[in-house]
């Protein structure tokens, strides 16, 4: 009895591995092209692969936690911060999803323009599931500095650590 127990859970354990797998690896050719546009300053291909919304929420998200940050519980500053979070989100959207602004975070992870961009093997050994369907680009126990949600056939970059990555906005 306990053999087969082991013998399922180890079916169960090997066929989780390769869904992982075959998503990281799925996921992999979305990122390749995502590196190439970024590295050829490709609009048209950058923008396929990437979520603006979901990055400009992000952008909103963090300038609403700052704002807490340094104007506590007052009403009026929270007030004031979720008028003008929206617009300023949209303001930095534009400066910062551009490919230009992302070649920190391709240099970071070795895709500089001297150097061929890794085929998906290599780029799907990089990327690592977390949950929800969604995976993201770190090195070996190094922070998700990009991470990647799929949406309909396309693997699309839906955020980003600005730390992680040097993309700081600028005080």
């Amino acid at each position: 009895m306990r053999i087969k127990a082991l013998l399922a859970l180890t079916v169960i354990a090997g066929s989780l591995s390769a869904c992982a797998t075959a998503t990281r690896l799925d996921a992999a050719g979305d990122v390749h092209d995502l590196l190439i546009a970024i590295r050829d300053n490709d609009r048209a291909a950058f923008e396929a692969h990437v979520d603006r919304q979901a990055l400009k929420y992000q952008i909103e998200s963090r300038l609403m936690d700052e704002a807490r940050q340094r104007g506590g519980q007052s009403n009026g500053v929270m007030a004031l911060a979720a008028l003008a979070a929206g617009p300023l989100a949209d303001v930095a959207g534009e400066a910062l999803i551009r490919p230009e602004t992302f070649h920190a975070a391709a240099s970071y992870y070795g895709y500089t323009p001297d150097r061929p961009i890794p085929g998906r093997v290599a780029i799907a050994s990089a990327l690592r599931p977390v949950g929800d369907g969604r995976v993201c680009a770190a090195k070996k126990d190094g922070p998700c500095m990009l991470t990647f949600t799929q949406e309909g056939s396309t693997w699309r970059l839906s955020s980003f650590d600005p730390q992680a990555a040097n993309l700081h906005l600028k005080r």
